[in-house]
């Protein structure tokens, strides 16, 4: 069958540049579905997001639906006239002799074989077209004028073209046609096109458009590290400013600017938030990593002076943009961080939590807690860093900035000779806010940091504000990794359900919650995320419930320690065919305890079993107990597990010899006894009853 290809271009005004790739995405997956479900499956489809446009093409699509017959079982031979005429109108059938009379089992009965001729394929995509329009899901969509319909932004025009014809789609009042614009200043005369190569090509030579996100990418990477290499300087990696920055612009010219010289004491964190979020500027350093005088720039059209005009109204903006930061950074400079603080009453935390003065008690009364147990935290500068952490949140720059929350902070506490140690873990305490973020590992820094998402996550559990589903708003997930990494990384040796505990109890007065229950649904919390998190790494969910399933283990150093020495023992061919051993063990007792009616547990002598073999595994079971219970005073995990290795072998020969059920009742109640025991004594290192396998 002929194929051929679709060009689809749906021209609007400018799409936000967050929305640009998702649109073109679920523009491609919409329009293939449409094809598929008609038939008419391509052989590849890509799709591109620009400022003002959504591209489609589609290759390989079949010029025409292939034709299709159906076969419609009717009434039998001889039934009433009335069922014959439903099955003639239900058919389309005219008379009943253009029904095929066939033999069946019951008897005669007619067929009706119904043909459909596949309908061309430039019909059908009118259609498609019109409902993945209809059905794209954009964040945020408006009306314009007297238009019903929806779209991002008002819609202006439509390309639609397959095998070179137009296809009359029609949406939002617009009909489709062969024509698209280039440029809106460079290039507005209309261009006409036929082909994908062609309409490609057409706005990029003549159009002073580049339709592909990636090749604008490469335009501004590429020509910003150029001229920064000119001048010996480096262009900041910031992927997030990248990504927004391309689908502002659809001909990319980059330009380097100047920073007037009497803003360069004023932090470079704020110099960079100020380009970057409200300019768009890219940063850039010299050799050394510091922070240079100069600003990348990305202009949306070529100029006559080479961007001249162009980076002097930027420079100029800019010097209006620090300006203000430079008044904040002198202002905020005039008061100690301590006066701040007070100010924090006006600031909720949460309506049912509190204010952020409230949290910051909260989080002192934690470290005072938290700071012993953490080797080299100085409790004084502790306490001081968790008085003044959140203060900088009443400055004049953060109110502006709110991104340099913490890092403010860490400028006023130096400016007023506070240590560095106190300066660093007020910048550090809101850290690890992610999997990839750092990781503070300065002692008072990961005490402040630990207290800070404890209290919140205490309180938002208090509260009964937990995270559902794929909901969390108040990133508790995040907050509960931001812990376990902080531990971990630290190999903090922390008793958690008496610290959250400790935090939950810091609430009273304010809530109404429990809180020993509030301290186990926490734990319970956290054995998820800690799955998740080791996951990541590669280790097996069930060893780490088979751990938890422990019930008293909330030492997340010492979990972690049992987990990788029970993955390590499983490994072994002694840890594998003990596990199996193990639950043929527990199935039997589940078994005979269900069916007697009773629990199979206590002491077993030699005597009882009735069976040497009994009574070498008795003894190799006592045996590697002894030895795992002091592997376990030791936090020898590893040697804990491997002293059950000396069971497999009398086990096996347990099962191969010895009849479970005998036939007297006081053996097989030892016998049954002996194989509870196994997994009593193996439970103390694991609950080996969760291990999948």
């Amino acid at each position: 069958m002929p194929v051929a290809e679709l060009l689809l271009e749906i021209f609007s005004e400018e799409i936000p540049a967050r929305m640009q790739a998702k649109a073109a995405e679920d523009l491609a997956r919409l329009v293939g579905d449409g094809l598929k479900a008609q038939g008419l499956a391509a052989s590849s489809i890509q799709s591109f997001g620009s400022l003002r446009r959504l591209t489609l093409v589609a290759e390989g699509v079949p010029s025409t639906q292939a034709d299709v017959s159906e076969e419609r079982k009717g009434p039998a031979v001889g039934a009433p006239d009335q069922a014959i005429q439903g099955f003639l109108r239900g058919s389309g059938l005219t008379s009943i002799d253009q029904a095929e009379v066939r033999d069946m089992p019951k008897g005669k009965f007619y067929f009706a074989v119904i043909k459909k001729a596949g309908r061309p394929t430039s019909v059908v995509l009118k259609e498609i077209v019109e409902a993945a329009m209809a059905a794209l899901p954009w964040p945020k969509s408006m009306r314009w004028a007297t238009n019903p319909t929806r779209w991002v932004r008002p819609l202006h025009r439509i390309v639609c073209v397959f095998d070179g014809q137009v296809v009359p789609v029609n949406y939002a009042g617009v009909t489709a046609g062969d024509t698209t614009v280039g440029h809106r200043f460079l290039a507005p005369a209309e261009i006409k096109v036929a082909t994908f190569a062609e309409y490609k090509a057409k706005l990029k030579q003549g159009g002073h458009v580049l339709i592909d996100a990636a090749e604008r990418a490469a335009v501004i990477t590429d020509g910003l590290n150029a001229l920064a290499k000119a001048e010996k300087l480096v262009v900041r990696d910031d992927p997030g400013l990248l990504s927004e920055v391309i689908g502002l612009v659809e001909w990319p010219v980059p330009l380097l600017g100047t920073i007037d010289a009497k803003f360069m004491d004023v932090p470079a964190e704020v110099l960079t938030s100020a380009m970057r979020k409200h300019q768009k500027y890219f940063a850039l350093e010299d050799a050394n990593g510091k922070f240079a005088a100069r600003f990348g720039v990305i202009a949306n059209m070529v100029n006559a002076d080479g961007g001249k005009e162009v980076i002097a109204g930027n420079e100029k903006v800019l010097r209006a943009r620090l300006s203000d930061a430079k008044f904040f950074w002198d202002q905020d400079r005039s008061r100690r961080l301590e006066t701040r603080v007070e100010k924090l009453k006006e600031r909720v935390f949460q309506a049912k939590l509190g204010t952020v003065h409230d949290k910051v008690h909260r989080i002192q009364a934690l470290v005072m807690k938290l700071a012993p147990m953490i080797p080299g935290a100085n409790v004084t500068d502790a306490m001081t860093a968790a008085h003044l952490c959140k203060a900088d949140l009443s400055t004049d720059m953060v109110n502006e900035f709110p991104d340099l929350q913490g890092i403010m902070g860490r400028y006023y506490a130096l400016n007023d000779n506070e240590s560095s140690v106190i300066a660093d873990a007020i910048a550090e305490h809101y850290s690890p806010q992610g999997p990839n973020d750092m990781c503070p590992t300065k002692p008072v820094s990961v005490a402040v940091a630990l207290a800070d998402k404890i209290d919140t996550l205490a309180g938002f559990f208090a509260i009964n504000e937990k995270p559902t589903g794929s909901k969390d708003p108040f990133a508790l997930r995040r907050a509960a990794l931001g812990v376990i990494r902080l531990i971990l990384e630290n190999k903090l040796r922390l008793p958690l359900r008496q610290v959250f505990a400790d935090a939950a109890d810091s609430y009273a007065g304010k809530i109404d919650g429990n809180v020993d229950k509030v301290a186990t649904d926490l734990l319970a919390f956290f054995a998820d995320r800690l799955k998740v998190h080791l996951k990541d790494q590669g280790v097996r969910h069930d060893l780490v419930s088979a751990v938890f399933a422990l019930g008293d283990e909330d030492d997340l150093v010492r979990l972690i320690a049992r987990v990788e020495a029970l993955t390590a023992f499983l490994n072994t061919d002694d840890g594998g065919n003990l596990l199996i051993a193990y639950k043929r063990a527990a199935n039997i007792v589940r078994i005979e305890e269900k069916k007697d009616g009773v629990t199979y547990s206590g002491e077993v002598t030699s005597n009882e079993l009735g069976a040497a073999e009994g009574e070498f595994l008795l003894k190799s079971l006592e045996a590697a107990g002894l030895a795992a219970q002091m592997a376990l005073d030791n936090e020898d995990f590893r040697q804990a597990m491997f002293s059950f290795s000396i069971v497999r072998g009398p086990l096996d020969v347990f099962f191969d010899k010895v009849m479970i059920n005998a036939p007297d009742k006081a053996q097989r109640t030892a016998r049954l006894k002996l194989l509870a025991r196994i997994g009593g004594a193996m439970g103390k290192v694991a609950d080996f009853s969760v291990v999948e396998g």
